[in-house]
């Protein structure tokens, strides 16, 4: 110990330990300063947000995220300059790291882009159905990097939010009630109205289907093998469409099949006219005046 305090000059170390002392405090003054100022702001900021109805996950990340950051960086910065700590080539060698890790995570970047896209224009909230991407589900979350939709099988559904963006999205819950559209088809020789009254029993026997608007029976096309109807019916919850839409066509099939009203199978028929007798004249000719030619 006494060899080791021999190799120290104690007087030179005090000095430059008094001499860097103020340039300590000052540095942490100035981080302390800087943070007392995010502590300070941050609750007016989130107040004024919330004020101008900013989504809760966008109030977050900007004030509780980037503002925060914003903010010690330039404290950390000017506490650095305090200490003599070179800041220009700090932040230089701190932007290529940064363009670096951008391209790495371009997809990353762009899905998050697309989050703050979906909770600043709110095309859907949490709680909503939903029908994108070939998926059909309630949103159980919304982050800034995926959307969760939890779907009638139970089953959890990740969707990155740049796919949502880029697709046509479909909310059933925007406007209240929804209505279902069922197609079936009946043959071309049974009565419309008959497999009107024979369905409509039917669509109002399901206890979720509305009332008002009732629902209703339309011909919408005249197809190639069959007249085509839409079974029209409103319900308060689109989750429950794939239910109602399984109960409607089995109970519709069942009423048709009481009435004696044919559900046809796609068919082609095939007409012939009748071959009159000069035609067979005619043809027995020119045979015999190809035979003649042939010898």
């Amino acid at each position: 110990m006494d060899h080791f305090l021999e190799l120290i000059d104690v007087s030179e170390l005090t000095t430059r330990v008094v001499a860097f002392a103020p340039r300590l405090g000052s540095a942490l003054v100035f981080f302390v300063g800087f943070w007392f100022l995010y502590r300070v702001s941050r609750i007016p900021i989130e107040a004024a947000l919330k004020r101008g109805g900013m989504h809760e996950t966008i109030i977050t990340l900007l004030v509780r995220n980037v503002y925060r950051y914003t903010v010690l960086i330039f404290g950390t910065v000017m506490a650095l300059d305090q200490l003599g700590v070179n800041i220009g080539a700090a932040l230089a060698g701190l932007g290529v790291a940064g363009i670096a890790i951008g391209f790495a995570a371009q997809d990353s970047v762009a899905n998050v882009i697309s989050g703050f896209l979906i909770l600043w224009d709110k095309p859907f909230e949490v709680g909503d159905w939903l029908r994108v991407d070939g998926q059909f589900g309630r949103v159980a979350e919304i982050t800034l990097r995926t959307t969760r939709l939890q779907t009638n099988q139970n089953t959890w559904v990740v969707l990155p939010n740049k796919s949502i963006v880029d697709a046509v999205l479909e909310n059933l819950s925007k406007n209240g009630e929804t209505r279902i559209d069922i197609p079936i088809g009946i043959a071309y020789k049974e009565n419309v109205e008959a497999a009107r009254a024979a369905i409509l029993p039917v669509l109002n026997g399901i206890d979720v289907v509305r009332e008002r608007p009732a629902p209703d029976v339309v011909v919408v096309e005249l197809g190639d093998s069959s007249v085509n109807l839409l079974m029209r019916v409103w319900v308060d919850d689109p989750g429950t469409e794939p239910a109602v839409r399984a109960r409607a066509l089995e109970g519709a099939k069942r009423a048709l099949d009481d009435a004696g009203i044919e559900i046809p199978f796609p068919h082609l028929q095939l007409f012939l006219d009748e071959v009159r007798s000069p035609v067979w004249k005619d043809l027995r000719e020119f045979v015999a005046a190809r035979g003649r030619g042939g010898e």
